[in-house]
């Protein structure tokens, strides 16, 4: 199917390209979206008497977009999880998620924005890409951790599952040098013999 573009689309064209895409995303997508118009002769006489109100809007909506992004461009939200002691999630983080931190902070962004290739599920600081609008896309970072000082602490760059399996380590090598120093495991002369 045929049709003209009413906003740019990301790996399809910009704003009043005519592109031939696939029927299904046509129809379940860019139509009901608003994002396109099928390219019939009256739409495309159609489109160019609103061209320039068409441009016009979508220069507003970026506009809007732009300043609302510099507020929210590379701002951290701290997200507090359960996890295991590899760092693994028990669950995931996602658009949802993204969205419902960045609104609690005052932000204002709906969860279809969050770009999200895959879900989040393990601790540390990831960015995320959120799009505004067609033409612009900020990043925002995510601290997601188990607890508000483990956060602290991988704000400041920390590993903290690594520096946790080494805490543990350390741990077990003064455990069993304090052991073999007080005499564990030694025997001093008979003991229980008549």
């Amino acid at each position: 199917m045929k049709v003209i573009l009413l906003e740019r689309v990301e790996r399809l064209g910009a704003l009043g390209d005519t592109v031939k895409v696939k029927d299904g995303f046509a129809r379940n997508f860019l139509l009901p979206r608003s994002k396109a118009l099928r390219a019939t002769p009256a739409n495309l006489a159609s489109f160019e008497a609103q061209k320039a109100t068409i441009v016009a809007r979508n220069d507003k909506d970026r506009e809007i977009a732009e300043k609302a992004g510099e507020a929210l461009d590379g701002t951290s939200y701290i997200l507090i999880r359960q996890a295991g002691e590899s760092g693994q999630l028990y669950g995931s983080v996602s658009g949802r998620d993204v969205a419902d931190a960045v609104n609690a902070d005052g932000g204002k962004v709906e969860r279809s924005q969050v770009i999200l290739d895959k879900p989040i599920k393990t601790l540390g600081v990831h960015a995320v890409k959120v799009r505004l609008h067609a033409e612009v896309t900020i990043s925002v970072n995510l601290n997601i951790a188990r607890s508000q000082d483990e956060a602290e602490r991988q704000a400041r760059g920390e590993n903290v599952v690594t520096s946790q399996f080494e805490e543990d380590r350390l741990a077990d090598e003064a455990a069993a040098k304090d052991m073999l120093e007080g005499g564990a495991g030694q025997f001093e002369g008979d003991l229980g013999r008549d």
